[in-house]
């Protein structure tokens, strides 16, 4: 016969160390405006997924993809001049 046993407290037990640390929450800060460009992106792609692209659907989709390429330039360039602080370390 086999016991069947709750894992309640395994499943809802805190430990300070599955937080995220304070470096790891500046570097997603960090990473927040190529994060939004991304969804700025796919938002406007998700649109055009059941009709031919409009003329201005196009325009739309073309900004969010400079923007995003914008975001993730200047997230390099931080990056390259250690702005980022180091994660895991």
């Amino acid at each position: 016969m086999k016991h069947i046993v709750t894992v309640q407290e395994a499943v809802t037990a805190f430990a300070e160390w599955l937080e995220p640390t304070d470096a790891e929450l500046d570097a997603i800060e960090q990473e927040m405006p190529a994060i939004t460009a991304g969804v700025d992106l796919l938002n406007a792609q998700i649109i055009t997924l059941d009709r031919t692209p409009s003329e201005l659907d196009q325009q739309r989709i073309r900004r969010a993809w400079r923007r995003l390429l914008t975001a993730r330039r200047e997230q390099a360039n931080r990056t390259a001049d250690g702005m980022l602080p180091e994660v895991g370390a």
